[in-house]
């Protein structure tokens, strides 16, 4: 067999990889299989010569010469002899025509292949552009190692809220509403933090302020404090990623605040996807205190009808396996709806918006293989979050109803879901 003819020769463990191939006829290194045989590039040409010619060689010694790389050229019998006895075969030779057949369509395969990669769709510089800031700033604006979640009033998951462990968080209570760790001077340390004060003086510090002289009262929804912090923190998070939005800061004060307030719960069911995890249905944020399953948020004050429909939306998010390119560029899509609440200029909107949809569709068809019906998938997802917000508001406003429960909140979080914008 064939098989037994070249594991017959003098060249051991021909198959090994980590053998350096070397050439059955003169020992010299091999370049691949040529007409049945492992050889150079020397041999091989030199037994298609041979057959194309019908040479006939005659020995000038015995017979039995070995064939080396330095003397392979000394007699060409004994070498042609070797090319035959290692199961070089004249059939496997091309004639002229089919060699030509073979370069032509080699070649026809190289400029189809070249075709097609001119062909594929390309992001432009600008498209590019825009999604390298987006990823950065989301980068910026989304710590993955969640070491601030230590800062917020602690997680109590049992019983109501003492004012001992109220009192201890205090320190790092993100609800003091003298708060000055957003702004940029010390003088205006006696501002009220809020969300117009926010939007222009955005910068990214630490958490910090002043303990709270007030004496919080206990409360059955035992997570409240803390779910309030981490959504404030959210809010300041998704308003340092707005701003970096090509187009956004240019909007008016108002409307940047109007698309804030209606999208911010929103952005941030988003952002939390990249915290959720299909295996257990809950959200780990760091150590095992702050992963955060249903029965968590139930102590925050919310009921079912919001939270089955959010944990269905994260699986749902979770397995469109978003490259995080798009995972940004959704984000950005939401929070420039120009049909939101308080929206003067819609068009101006609209238009950042149509142009960040035309750069997640141009992403989707360069990078993402397979992904015909991911863009229709993703925008569907932006019609379940706004089922999603408008569930949130209707407990979020009978929650703020209760005295005892909204005085756990922090000052940005009342201004940004209290009240509608007019």
């Amino acid at each position: 067999t064939q098989s037994s003819t070249v594991t017959s020769t003098q060249v051991p463990d021909e198959f090994d990889r980590n053998v350096p191939r070397i050439c059955g006829v003169c020992g010299d290194k091999a370049t691949g299989f040529h007409f049945n045989a492992m050889t150079c590039e020397g041999c091989k040409g030199f037994f298609r010569r041979s057959m194309k010619r019908k040479a006939s060689f005659t020995c000038p010694f015995n017979g039995s010469c070995t064939i080396t790389k330095d003397n392979r050229r000394h007699c060409q019998a004994c070498r042609l002899k070797r090319c035959l006895d290692i199961g070089m075969m004249k059939e496997f030779i091309l004639t002229d025509e089919e060699v030509q057949r073979k370069k032509e369509l080699i070649q026809r395969r190289k400029d189809e292949e070249a075709q097609r990669e001119a062909q594929k769709p390309r992001l432009s510089e600008e498209q590019r552009s825009i999604i390298d800031t987006l990823v950065d700033a989301h980068h910026k604006t989304y710590d993955d190692s969640y070491s601030d979640f230590s800062r917020f009033r602690p997680p109590v998951r049992e019983g109501p809220v003492t004012r001992s462990a109220s009192r201890a968080a205090s320190l790092h209570s993100l609800s003091d509403a003298s708060s000055d760790s957003f702004s940029h001077s010390s003088e205006s340390g006696d501002r009220k933090m809020n969300l117009s004060s926010l939007l222009m003086m955005y910068q990214e510090q630490g958490l910090s302020s002043s303990p709270d002289s007030k004496e919080d009262e206990g409360t059955s929804l035992s997570m409240l404090p803390h779910l309030a912090d981490l959504v404030s923190y959210s809010i300041q998070k998704v308003i340092g990623f707005a701003k970096t939005i090509p187009g956004f800061r240019e909007l008016t004060a108002e409307d940047q605040i109007a698309l804030l307030k209606s999208s911010a719960i929103e952005v941030i069911m988003l952002r939390s996807n990249q915290s959720f995890s299909l295996e257990d249905m809950s959200w780990s944020c760091g150590g095992p205190e702050f992963k955060y399953c249903v029965n968590d948020v139930t102590k925050a004050g919310h009921s079912l009808e919001l939270l089955e429909p959010l944990v269905k939306f994260q699986v749902g998010l979770k397995k469109l396996n978003l490259h995080e390119e798009e995972h940004v560029l959704l984000m950005a899509i939401c929070l420039l709806s120009p049909d939101r609440p308080g929206v003067q200029d819609h068009e101006r909107v609209e238009a950042l918006q149509d142009r960040i949809s035309e750069v997640l569709q141009a992403y989707i068809r360069a990078h993402h293989p397979g992904g015909r019906l991911l863009y229709a998938k993703m925008i569907q997802k932006l019609a379940d979050l706004r089922n999603l917000n408008e569930e949130h508001s209707k407990q979020y406003r009978s929650l703020s109803f209760q005295p005892e429960h909204s005085m756990q909140l922090t000052p940005l979080v009342l201004e940004v879901f209290g009240g509608q914008v007019t």
